[in-house]
């Protein structure tokens, strides 16, 4: 599924169309309270519910839509929105979302993955406990696929960000901000790994 989010000056508003089921309605909510939680860490003005209107939606209103797998696609579209930072076009991701953003394990992950593929998807990230279902996935899916686990949205906030910087040019090393405090990341065996803290060069001595 296609998720979009628009935010626009307003009173704290949560609209949410494109024929959603109540399920899936309270994964957006849910979604939006763990982004207040962590509103000052994220960049977000912390008063942003109370002047923003925000607005999600499911294309293709015909089709009906529920269950608690997209909730990490809905926290993740609205933060984008919200700090105007573009999510890379071939990440998915799937998910139940908790109040604390904790991630929860969801099913069909074997149609869910082979869909991605479809589509032109390289990258999907996936609830931690579900990690045991890889071996159900066709091989040709998995080979063209890279996963990501994860057990909270915290650990994969900056996966999908633009704003990491590269370390050194040296494959997929970035710089991130998580939970306020510059770490390095990498991508390896199948997960993101991220390091207790950036390792920083040492000037070169001066020949003065």
């Amino acid at each position: 599924l296609d998720v979009e989010a628009a935010v626009l000056d307003g009173t704290g508003k949560l609209e949410l169309t494109g024929n959603l089921g109540d399920v899936m309605k309270e994964s957006a909510q849910a979604a939006v309270t763990y982004i207040r939680s962590r509103a000052q860490m994220l960049g977000i003005d912390p008063e942003f519910y109370k002047k923003k209107d925000i607005h999600i939606h499911f294309p293709e209103g015909a089709i009906p839509k529920d269950g608690p797998s997209a909730g990490i696609t809905i926290c993740i579209a609205v933060i984008s929105a919200l700090t105007n930072t573009p999510v890379r076009r071939d990440l998915a991701m799937t998910g139940e979302i908790t109040l604390r953003g904790r991630i929860l394990p969801i099913g069909g992950l074997k149609e869910k993955t082979m869909a991605a593929m479809r589509i032109g998807i390289t990258t999907v990230i996936i609830p931690r406990e579900n990690e045991k279902d890889l071996e159900e996935i066709d091989p040709t899916v998995r080979s063209a696929l890279k996963f990501v686990t994860t057990d909270h949205v915290d650990k994969i906030l900056d996966v999908r960000r633009a704003a990491c910087q590269s370390v050194g040019g040296v494959g997929d090393r970035y710089t991130c901000m998580i939970q306020g405090k510059e770490r390095e990341l990498w991508f390896e065996d199948g997960r993101w790994v991220v390091a207790a803290k950036v390792a920083t060069k040492q000037a070169p001595p001066s020949n003065a």
